[in-house]
């Protein structure tokens, strides 16, 4: 089992990692199955004031703790929308989402940030990286936003950095390393916090086919030997063959649910929303 350091509550990795938020513990116990996101008929509509646009059109979905699920779909279709919805980075319309049990309809948006900050991570496909602080600075400021003093921050940060492949580079920018090492340092970030779900919003969509595989290797072994929940929005069919389950959208629905070893055809990721 992996670990990067310990606080006086836990900064273990794995499937005995418990925290514990106001009453509620986020362990995947609760759920039935060990399911950790649920949605119910999950509707997200954009009102511009002349137009409505149906994003998500009543998505019912389970993920279980422990997997790690790529969606999938052709561009407007509503995946990265699912996926702000599902993590409480957007609100939704109608329906429900629960994480470990916990309705986000019941919490504020200052509870909902704090469990992102402490219980979630986040992996995007342009890195989000400060330009201006160094590679460790990135990754220990979630922690310091959070209430972690600096001294166990930077210790916790060298660690991550060093457990992505990055010992030694902790005080490069990003201007100063490569698109995999940037999104090596991302992958640190979202990490750090010892997060139950990563959510993972085309994370190599930037980065060449061999680091793409590195990149996914790397993710691979998170969840298996930490037994993290990912769910990974992706257009990229190598990525989601590692995944233990392919969702399909179409149209803000869920268009159907693959097993491992079956994706996909390029034909339906290439068309349109309307003509998927």
């Amino acid at each position: 089992m992996l670990s990067i350091g310990k606080t006086k509550n836990s900064a273990h990795f794995g499937a005995d990692y418990r925290t514990k938020t106001g009453s509620h513990t986020w362990s995947g116990a609760k759920e039935p199955n060990g399911s950790i996101v649920r949605s119910d008929a999950l509707q997200k509509t954009y009102d511009t004031g002349k137009t409505k646009v149906e994003a998500l059109k009543g998505v019912t979905l389970t993920i279980k703790k422990g997997e790690m699920v790529a969606i999938m779909g052709p561009s407007g279709c509503g995946k990265t929308t699912l996926l702000n919805t599902l993590s409480g980075l957007d609100s939704i319309t109608d329906g429900d989402v629960e994480v470990d049990g916990v309705s986000l309809n019941e919490l504020s948006d200052n509870e909902k940030t704090e469990i992102r900050a402490k219980k979630m991570g986040f992996i995007f496909q342009f890195y989000n990286l400060l330009p201006v602080l160094d590679a460790v600075e990135n990754v220990e400021l979630p922690l310091l936003l959070s209430g972690v003093k600096p001294k166990e921050a930077r210790k916790r940060a060298v660690e991550m950095l060093a457990l992505v492949g990055l010992k030694g580079w902790e005080h490069h920018r990003p201007a100063e390393l490569s698109g995999g090492q940037r999104q090596r340092v991302t992958i640190a970030r979202a990490l750090v916090n010892n997060p139950a779900i990563v959510w993972g919003d085309e994370p190599t969509g930037d980065l060449d086919s061999n680091t793409s595989q590195e990149i996914m290797d790397l993710l691979c072994k998170l969840n298996i030997e930490n037994n993290q929940t990912f769910v990974i929005v992706t257009h990229d069919l190598n990525v989601a063959k590692r995944a233990h389950r392919i969702i399909t959208m179409r149209n803000g629905r869920i268009h159907e649910e693959l097993p491992p070893g079956v994706l996909p055809s390029m034909e339906f990721l290439e068309g349109s929303m309307e003509n998927a």
